[in-house]
């Protein structure tokens, strides 16, 4: 499938990169098909809109960074994607990168959660008091390393 991306400009796609977001994405609810897409800097991916060009996220995997990270969702709630097995998910963050230089920070609190399987995925919003909106990626990963 041939796709317009914000990073990459007109590309082929494989169909095992497709993902749909039933509920969509905080602030993007209309918005439901994506194509997950490697990026060039490792360890991060794209999330490309496949209506949108424009429209595209950072993410990371938590755990990279987070050793300790950990999402409280129910049965239920990860069935509505069809994940019935915790081995069926990835997990990653949504990566805010300001231009003009700040700390590289990754929302916890707002997780995107796939099933790999049925390439149908979700955010969560955790209610857990250790994950924020922002945590420095590189900070984290310093303390992390200790």
């Amino acid at each position: 499938m041939r796709v317009s991306t914000r990073v990459y400009g007109e590309i082929d796609i494989d169909e095992r990169q497709r993902v749909s977001f039933p509920s969509g994405i905080l602030g993007f609810e209309k918005f439901t098909e994506y194509a997950l897409l490697d990026a060039r800097q490792k360890p991060f991916f794209y999330l490309q809109s496949l209506e949108v060009p424009d429209l595209a996220f950072i993410l990371i995997d938590p755990f990279l960074f987070r050793s300790d990270y950990s999402l409280d969702m129910s049965d239920e709630a990860l069935a509505e994607i069809g994940v019935a097995d915790p081995e069926d998910a990835v997990v990653f963050s949504i990566v805010t990168a300001p231009a003009d230089g700040s700390p590289i920070t990754a929302n916890l609190m707002g997780p995107l959660i796939i099933s790999k399987s049925k390439r149908r995925g979700m955010q969560a919003v955790l209610a857990d008091p250790r994950w924020r909106v922002k945590h420095d990626i590189m900070a984290e990963l310093a303390v992390s390393r200790k």
